[in-house]
């Protein structure tokens, strides 16, 4: 039990973590367009101040009391600690990772961004501590719908872009590459994380989904 507890609490942690760090230095790659979460983020944060952390956060609680509503449920504690920990994250981060200005730069921590967000994804969501509020939203409709991951959040995130953008955060070509490949890497990255996690447990309790293209 305590094994399965510290390998389940390592690889949630980490994972918020590495999806903090995604998710920033897609915004460090700002000229060619953010994450339509952050692009909704980032568009608060120019019309009513705060950091774009504190905005992930106050958009994240919102999305969990929507979530909860519809599903009855009372959301994990994981899904609250991402919340806080994720917002908190992005701020360290975006602070401590100088601005590129250079497009060869731009198009490199982009890049780069979005690979280590779509496995930060896999790696904190595989031991189903509980999912953080966009991704706990992007689970229900999956299975309410019967649609796959790729799908349901690439619908998700190009609404929270158009809401972002009307708002005046900054969209681009990787507004686009963001909502399209995130959900393509999550679809693969969130086996290979559950399947190492039973391994390094040596139980079968976190058996992979079985989960459409």
């Amino acid at each position: 039990m305590k094994r399965s507890l510290f390998y389940r609490w390592l690889f949630f942690i980490v994972g918020l973590i590495v999806l903090a760090l995604g998710f920033t230095m897609t915004i460090k790659g700002s000229k060619l367009g953010i994450g339509p979460w952050d692009v909704l983020h980032v568009g608060l944060y120019l019309n009513f101040g705060l950091t774009i952390g504190t905005w992930s956060v106050i958009a994240g609680f919102t999305i969990i009391a929507i979530t909860a509503f519809f599903t009855r449920q009372i959301p994990q504690v994981g899904t609250f600690l991402n919340m806080l920990l994720v917002g908190v994250f992005i701020d360290i981060f975006n602070f401590l990772i100088p601005d590129i200005h250079t497009l060869v730069g731009q198009i490199i921590i982009l890049s780069a961004g979005i690979v280590i967000s779509g496995y930060g994804v896999g790696l904190y969501v595989s031991p189903k501590i509980g999912a953080g509020p966009r991704d706990s939203l992007m689970m229900l409709l999956v299975h309410k719908t019967g649609l796959s991951i790729s799908v349901v959040r690439a619908g998700i995130e190009v609404g929270v872009a158009l809401l972002g953008w009307l708002l005046g955060g900054p969209v681009g070509i990787g507004t686009i590459a963001v909502a399209l490949l995130t959900g393509r890497i999550v679809q693969q990255s969130l086996p290979q994380f559950e399947k190492l996690l039973v391994i390094l447990i040596g139980d079968k309790e976190n058996q992979p989904h079985v989960l459409k293209v």
